[in-house]
């Protein structure tokens, strides 16, 4: 495997050799490291435990040609707040009346490979009282886990934030296991005008990397997720400035905990101008920034690149995808949207059964366009006037 070298005992990477290039330099051993490997020869460090097998495959069947991931964990207090946008109580009952729409979705398999599910939902059965999980499977559409508890403020940083969940995420990892998820979320954040602060951008890459390590040990792929959130008024080579660095970041205490990258997914922001910046970007610049970023900090050996919206219209998503996909890429570069699929399916849904059928040909309009960007042949013909819409709010929370 291409990151094995990151897994043996060998003596820890300097940070800084890491940051400043492209390829891994590990230093000579002191002859007291070579000293303490030679009475520990017996023994290797655990990588995902007796899962790595599993790990890879399940990395490498969500990242398969033409598909991508939904993402349905929305908290039930931000599946309220899309329930009031068409009118409907915030009930259990209605959110499973969403959530059934969704995955139930008839041939949805064909353009999704992966759902990510809210705990409430993992456990959830559909208004016909079968298991949510069931029924993706029989989609052939491998379940997925928000593990992380949210958001909270981070005491002594430029009024940034740090993501909870760790505490007890062993044990609540092999639950969902047993439960039948095979794959993890773990959603943290780096906002640009604040800073971002050094502080804030290691809390975020140690906080994914612990996250990253436990999952694996319990069997799910982690999906890696920093997000450099939209919000702010900077150009795009801010956007790139900031996303390197937070990368780095990342893949430095990932290798640093042991991760196994062949059984990860990354789940990133793609390279834009602040969603409030008076300069706009063709997909084609997303592309090329985008791109660059990705060779310059993501080992080959990381199977797939699961972009965010974050905010994007459903259009826009879809364009920049589709630019990223006209050249081979050393990862599967694909999708893993929330608002950017269900937008427009909402609105056509409206909470009424006789619009079911028609809110999952819409899904199914947006996957399988989504499906076609991932292939690098979308074309964007079509396209109602809803999918063009912008779907940023300011201080977004999930």
């Amino acid at each position: 495997m291409a990151s094995t070298s990151l897994l043996k005992a060998s003596p820890v990477l300097d940070k800084s050799e890491w940051v400043k290039g492209q390829s891994v330099l590990f230093r000579q051993p002191s002859s007291a490291a070579a000293v303490l490997r030679n009475r520990a020869t017996s023994l290797a460090v655990r990588a995902a435990s007796s899962y790595a097998d599993e790990l890879v495959k399940t990395a490498k069947t969500i990242a398969s040609p033409g598909r991508g991931i939904l993402a349905m964990d929305e908290s039930n207090a931000t599946c309220g707040k899309r329930l009031d946008s068409i009118g409907l109580e915030n009930t259990e009952a209605n959110r499973q009346a969403y959530r059934t729409l969704l995955v139930s979705a008839p041939g949805l398999g064909q353009y999704i490979s992966g759902a990510i599910l809210f705990e409430e939902t993992l456990y959830q059965s559909t208004t016909e009282g079968k298991k949510m999980v069931d029924v993706l499977v029989e989609q052939n559409i491998v379940p997925g886990i928000k593990v992380d508890k949210g958001l909270v403020p981070l005491v002594g940083s430029n009024n940034e934030s740090w993501c909870q969940g760790l505490d007890g995420l062993s044990s609540r990892t092999a639950a969902y296991y047993q439960q039948g998820a095979r794959f993890a979320k773990w959603r943290t954040v780096v906002s640009i005008p604040n800073g971002p602060s050094a502080l804030a951008v290691k809390e975020a890459a140690w906080g994914l990397a612990r996250y990253a390590a436990i999952s694996q040990d319990s069997g799910l792929v982690p999906i890696v997720e920093p997000e450099i959130l939209l919000d702010g008024e900077h150009d795009i080579d801010r956007t790139y400035e900031v996303a390197e660095k937070v990368w780095a970041e990342v893949f430095f205490y990932l290798a640093q905990n042991n991760v196994m990258f062949e059984g990860i997914l990354l789940k990133p922001s793609m390279v834009t101008p602040g969603a409030e910046s008076k300069d706009r970007a063709t997909p084609e610049q997303v592309a090329s920034y985008t791109l660059k970023l990705l060779r310059n900090r993501i080992p080959p050996a990381v199977p797939g690149i699961m972009f965010l919206s974050g905010g994007q219209s459903e259009l826009e998503a879809t364009l920049n995808l589709n630019a990223m996909n006209q050249a081979p890429n050393p990862w599967h570069v694909s999708f893993s949207y929330a608002r950017a699929l269900q937008n427009t399916c909402l609105k056509t849904w409206g909470g009424r059964a006789e619009n079911v059928n028609a809110a999952q040909t819409t899904l199914l309009g947006r996957a399988k366009a989504n499906s076609l960007a991932q292939l690098g042949k979308y074309t964007g013909e079509g396209e109602s006037e809803e999918a063009k819409e912008g779907m940023f709010v300011k201080g977004y929370t999930y």
